[in-house]
């Protein structure tokens, strides 16, 4: 008996009374006594035959579980008996037999797996069912020798625990063998790859054999480094040969599917140490080494059909790989770029030019943001790419873009609400924003305006403000200055109209029924207009002097030069259908009133009577005789005026409007009126740089050539040649501004 029986023994034997007395001597300090508890001096002895027997107890006990037979000792005796042979420092003894008896069984499992005829599948079969009956056997057998654990293997620290021990001996005497370990190797790669080719595998089988392998560690050494190297020759082949064979779709559909493929794996029976090295590896093989190819082959086609989805999995794709999104920008970059030249180079795409620029900028936006992420480094590629070619083709676009503009400001124009139009506006100055020829679209749009002020065709008066304000917020007051200007007129005219109505009633009797309006411009705001003398009729004249006198008398010292290019005019007419009103050009008026002396006119009375210029004539007349609304009758039929053609008054005219619009060709834009535009900006571009090198010479005194060069880039904005600063250079040294130095030529002085 144990010396904590004997303690329990005699401490039992204390009578009751004593315990009473304790206490009282707890009340009473004075009288306490010390209780002394004394072990035996003696612990019983052991049989002779006590180890052998009790061993053979427990060795049979490991026997029946190892051969899966039952067992005549129960748990709790088998462990008393454990537990006894450590208390009498048995425990080295015992340990040493059960390593003994375990290392005979599993030794002797082996010869199983020995047989070379044996099927692989049969072979990690009758593995595992191995590897499993050696585990449960291995939990039975430490349950028993639970004690022996707690106790002499805690104390040892050299010494494996029993479960240690058990998957020790399994390793040694089963998998270290190199024919065994061969073969479960290269039945668990066989089994992978069929299920990489689509046949269905036992996933259960597989997970166990490989959390063998983890438990044993010998996972990374004996299967993964093979596992990875068939996977990474598996997806070598397989993407070069996929390449060739799948579309760009295609091929990434297949690439994902792979990857989710190989994740599902770790998820279910790889080890998860494995994930990061095998997606590398299918990442790799799949797609790093066929970055090239697969954009050449089809980013073009993806982004020219908007094909969000597949551009999507391509970016998350590429996102995995280095300097796949890289690779991937620049691609970009220069499919906008090729793309976008040919809508801008071309020049039977002018008159679409712009609306498909604007739908060009919304799709690959729309591609950025939903396929992209919003990547900040795409978003700047696109701006990049869109300011490189729509510059490609010089002031065009900056042309094409001020036309536009003036399309949608026009009255009439019914295709959007005005929050439709107020957002096409901000698409519009996006695109502003990309020109370099700024001044190019500010001399367009400056004579557009004028036109859709003077004759009252602005859809909305607040809608031509917040492009104004657009304007002036990005290129600055000084560049919006003047279109303000020309509203401001038209503010000024509408008071002096005002006041000139009044100033008829009061001073004037017996005029005319005409009811005139004037606009005053002032010069320097407006387009430069070249005037033309015609001859008005005299009730015209009449009310241009009183005009001329009212306007002089309030604001002396100025000069009224009448524009009769810009004037239109209401006439009530009359045919045989009924009254109607024509809204019709001044020179249009002039030639209509003819008719009410005349019924047939030639074409040299009319220019001799109205001194209209004749190209101006030809197209004031072809208006009225050969458009959609002939109040006139060509005589004879034909598109084109000739000096020999009459002209007849078409009283059979009929419209089911009441008020009809005659084509005002003459307010079109000619071919002359665009050069004129072209050479007015080439003007003010040569002053501009000509007050540039003047202000820098000023500046500086003395500058060498490339210096100047140089600032002048920095300071001027729209798109100049060297060739051009040289020739202005030149010019301003023939003028005395500046001069050569006479030690370097290559050096200006200013000359103050």
């Amino acid at each position: 008996m144990s010396d904590t029986t004997n303690r329990r023994a005699n401490f039992s034997n204390i009578p009751q009374n004593g315990v009473n007395r304790n206490l009282n001597l707890l009340i009473k300090p004075t009288a306490a006594k010390k209780l002394i508890i004394k072990n035996l001096k003696s612990a019983p002895k052991l049989p002779e035959d006590y180890t052998e027997q009790t061993w053979e107890k427990l060795c049979s006990a490991v026997l029946a579980i190892q051969q899966s037979k039952p067992n005549q000792y129960s748990l709790e005796e088998l462990y008393q008996a454990v537990e006894n042979m450590c208390n009498h420092k048995m425990a080295p003894t015992l340990y040493k037999r059960l390593y003994n008896l375990t290392e005979q069984h599993v030794a002797h499992n082996i010869e199983q797996f020995l047989a070379e005829s044996m099927d692989r599948f049969l072979f990690l079969k009758k593995m595992n069912e191995t590897w499993l009956a050696h585990c449960n056997q291995m939990i039975m057998v430490r349950s028993i020798f639970l004690y022996l654990d707690r106790t002499y293997v805690l104390q040892n620290s050299n010494i494996l625990s029993i479960w240690e021990m058990g998957l020790e001996l399994f390793s040694k005497c089963i998998l270290r063998n190199t024919l065994v370990q061969t073969r479960v190797v290269e039945g668990l790669l066989m089994l992978i790859e069929k299920e990489r080719q689509g046949d269905k595998i036992d996933r259960t089988l597989l997970k166990s054999l490989l959390r063998m392998l983890t438990d044993l560690q010998i996972y990374d050494k004996a299967f993964e480094q093979k596992f990875l190297q068939s996977t990474e020759r598996l997806y070598a082949a397989e993407g070069q040969r996929l390449m060739q064979e799948l579309d760009v779709p295609d091929y990434l559909a297949h690439v994902d599917k792979r990857i989710n493929e190989e994740n599902e794996r770790v998820l279910h029976y790889l080890d998860i140490s494995t994930k990061c090295q095998l997606i590398h590896t299918v990442e790799k093989q799949l797609l790093s080494e066929h970055v090239t190819n697969i954009l050449q082959k089809g980013l073009d086609l993806l982004l020219s059909e908007f094909r969000l989805t597949d551009l999507s999995l391509l970016y998350n794709l590429l996102s995995r790989v280095k300097n796949g999104l890289v690779e991937l920008c620049t691609t970009f970059n220069a499919y906008i770029k090729k793309r976008g030249r040919t809508i801008v180079i071309d020049p039977e795409k002018d008159k679409t030019m712009v609306q498909e620029l604007l739908d060009f900028k919304d799709a690959m936006d729309n591609i950025v943001v939903t396929c992209f992420h919003k990547n900040e480094k795409f978003g700047n590629s696109l701006k990049e790419a869109f300011e490189h070619f729509i510059n490609q083709r010089t002031n065009k676009p900056a042309e094409l873009i001020a036309k536009f503009v003036d399309s949608k400001l026009r009255a009439g124009n019914k295709e959007a609400t005005e929050e439709e139009l107020e957002r096409l506006l901000d698409k519009i100055m996006v695109l502003f924003r990309f020109i370099h020829g700024k001044d190019v679209f500010e001399a367009f749009y400056k004579k557009d305006l004028a036109k859709r002020l003077l004759v009252g065709k602005s859809a909305s008066v607040d809608a031509e403000k917040s492009m104004l304000s657009k304007l002036k917020q990005e290129c600055g007051g000084g560049f919006t200055s003047k279109l303000e200007g020309m509203f401001k007129d038209m503010e000024l005219s509408k008071d002096i109209n005002v006041a000139f109505k009044q100033y008829l009633n009061i001073n004037t009797r017996d005029l005319p029924p005409i009811d005139m309006t004037v606009n005053i411009l002032t010069m320097g705001y407006w387009p430069t207009y070249h005037p033309m003398e015609v001859t008005l009729p005299d009730e015209m004249v009449k009310f241009q002097d009183i005009f001329r006198d009212f306007y002089l008398s309030k604001h002396s010292g100025r000069k009224l030069q009448w524009q009769p290019t810009l004037g239109h005019c209401v006439l009530k007419s009359r045919f045989k259908t009924g009254p109607k009103e024509l809204v019709v050009s001044l020179f249009q008026t002039l030639v209509i009133l003819l008719f009410n002396n005349y019924d047939e006119l030639s074409f040299d009375y009319i220019k001799e009577v109205t001194n209209i210029e004749d190209g101006e004539l030809r197209r004031t007349l072809q208006s009225l005789a050969c458009g959609k609304a002939r109040v006139l009758n060509k005589i004879p039929k034909g598109r084109d005026i000739y000096d020999n053609d009459r002209f007849r008054f078409n009283n059979e005219f009929t419209n089911k409007l009441f008020r009809i619009k005659i084509n005002q060709i003459q307010m079109k834009e000619t071919t002359e009126e665009q050069k004129a535009t072209e050479e007015r900006v080439f003007q003010d571009r040569q002053y501009q740089i000509d007050a540039a090198i003047v202000r820098i010479m000023k500046m500086r005194k003395t500058l060498s050539h490339n210096l100047l060069i140089s600032e002048l880039y920095l300071q001027l904005k729209f798109p100049v040649k060297p060739a051009d600063l040289k020739k202005r250079i030149e010019s301003l040294i023939d003028r005395d501004y500046m001069e050569r130095d006479k030690d370097n030529p290559n050096q200006y002085n200013y000359v103050a």
